[in-house]
């Protein structure tokens, strides 16, 4: 039987990297930091997947405009102080590495910055089985098409022969704006309501299963 996809396009944060709370501890510390009330952890979790400004402005919503890159500069400060922590969902690379064996194009679509993908790949050692990834400094933030509409005309593959697989609304939104399928897992930021609300192809609870639905159905 023949492939359904040819490109599959990961999610980042959540998706492949087991990263959520420590976006959510960083918000949090942030807002310490500046005397502000920290936002209920489910409130900061909904805004990741964003890019980092958008996702601040969501979390911190009555932060005067001019005192954004002190939050910004707060937020790195601490994200950064564990980033080396951080590490891949187990069975991640064991997945990503059977999907390149089996000849699909990877790449992926996130909220972070460049350098923070970059450096953050590098780390978990997958940058060998992505052939392009887009970051939210370089295209509009999810749920803007942008990223998924440049990996389709870099590749040259229709969305109807592409997926988006991510933890967030966020995610599936952008899927649907693209036009192309999405796939959800709930092992990540947002909550199974939520990512059902947007119709994904199925709602994964773990990287086992998810690994073995795009064995069986991608």
């Amino acid at each position: 039987m023949g492939k359904r996809f040819d490109l599959l396009v990961f999610d980042w944060d959540g998706t492949l990297l087991d990263s959520t709370g420590a976006i959510v501890d960083a918000v949090k510390a942030s807002c310490r930091d500046l005397g502000l009330p920290e936002p209920p952890d489910a409130h900061a979790r909904q805004a990741i997947g964003l890019g980092l400004a958008d996702a601040l402005r969501h979390s911190v919503p009555h932060l005067a405009e001019e005192r954004f890159p002190e939050i910004v500069e707060r937020y790195r400060h601490h994200y950064l102080s564990r980033d080396h922590e951080l590490h891949l969902f187990d069975g991640a690379t064991e997945m990503i590495a059977e999907l390149h064996s089996a000849g699909f194009l990877l790449a992926v679509a996130t909220g972070k910055s460049r350098m923070g993908l970059d450096r953050s790949m590098s780390h978990c050692g997958l940058e060998l089985y992505f052939s392009a990834t887009r970051c939210a400094d370089e295209c509009y933030s999810k749920p803007h098409p942008q990223m998924l509409d440049e990996l389709m005309a870099e590749f040259g593959v229709p969305p109807e022969r592409t997926l988006m697989i991510g933890d967030t609304t966020h995610d599936l939104q952008m899927a649907i704006n693209a036009g192309v399928a999405g796939l959800a897992v709930t092992y990540g930021a947002h909550p199974a309501r939520a990512l059902d609300a947007l119709s994904p192809l199925a709602r994964l609870p773990d990287i086992d299963e998810l690994a073995g639905w795009l064995r069986t159905h991608a």
